[in-house]
């Protein structure tokens, strides 16, 4: 059996829809831990409107999405885990396709799939995935931190299943980060066991601008950054991986994108010369001399750049 762990936070519009693409999985052996995290709005009465004894609804006073995704690993009755946000979707073949990797590969930890983003409008976008360390539909993904620093995150949480003795094993998702909690997640699963990837596209992130864009806009790095913190430390440990540095690097330069935004020029250059200490390349080096130009030009060249 597999335990679908759906967080769930005011997401009453999409929660109903979220659902019904497990339901018409093609594999059935499943059971739905739905965590609430304290909603306000009516999420919790559009779950309830499904009458189905494989739902378990869990309550809980907020605490933000690690807390209630390790709550719903805690109930978790399956070996296997799938998450799945209350905002996303599957296709039908999803789940099938993933048991059929735990099968093929039982001694790997995690099993992971390509996925689409879908904005409101239903336009849909491919992902892109570079350097994959194999040439089939599936394989071991040998070089993880590799393709992550160079591509769409191979590894989404929507499209991922894990063994729940792997994920107990590292602690579950980190409690009290706002921002970054899935990317340090896959980094200490990528450390700790192996991971395989399909190239199918079977999950679906479905993406409103509107309300993404506001989020961006909102969205204040912590001052103390847990993340790099806890990044350096497996890099420190772990050196010979390949690819690692370029990940702690990617991370400061996503921070280094953020306080751009917020046009916070000396936290920028911090961040930027954090990544090049990592990871010296030309892209870096742009980012560097950007900062120095006025902010407002840096911010289009950045939003430009996004778009590509």
């Amino acid at each position: 059996m597999i335990s679908v762990v759906i967080p769930l936070y005011n997401k009453k519009k999409q929660i109903a829809y979220t659902l019904q693409s497990v339901f018409e999985q093609t594999f059935q052996d499943f059971e739905i831990v739905v965590v609430d995290d304290g909603s306000t709005d009516n999420s919790v009465e559009e779950v309830e409107k499904f009458d189905d004894s494989r739902i378990r609804l869990i309550h809980q006073t907020n605490a933000g999405v690690s807390a209630a995704r390790n709550r719903g690993i805690e109930e978790a009755r399956g070996e296997l885990i799938a998450f799945l946000d209350a905002d996303d979707e599957w296709l039908p073949e999803y789940l099938a396709t993933q048991y059929g990797l735990y099968q093929k590969y039982p001694e790997c930890s995690v099993y992971a799939c390509n996925y689409e983003f879908r904005d409101s409008e239903g336009k849909v976008t491919p992902t892109i995935i570079r350097k994959l360390s194999f040439e089939g539909e599936d394989g071991i993904l040998s070089n993880y931190f590799e393709v992550a620093s160079c591509s769409h995150p191979p590894l989404w949480t929507s499209a991922v299943v894990v063994k729940k003795s792997a994920i107990q094993a590292i602690g579950g998702f980190p409690i009290g980060i706002k921002s970054g909690e899935d990317l340090l997640t896959w980094a200490r699963l990528a450390v700790s066991g192996a991971i395989v990837y399909s190239r199918k596209s079977l999950a679906v992130f479905v993406r409103d601008e509107g309300l993404f864009n506001k989020d961006q806009q909102l969205r204040v790095p912590e001052k103390e950054d847990i993340v790099g913190l806890e990044l350096k430390k497996l890099y420190n440990i772990n050196r010979h991986i390949i690819g690692l540095n370029k990940y702690v690097a990617l991370w400061h330069k996503m921070r280094t994108r953020i306080f751009i935004d917020k046009k916070d020029r000396r936290k920028a250059i911090k961040e930027c010369l954090i990544s090049m200490k990592y990871n010296m390349n030309l892209k870096i080096l742009v980012f560097l001399v950007l900062i120095f130009l006025p902010l407002s030009f840096s911010r289009k060249v950045f939003k430009f750049s996004n778009t590509r």
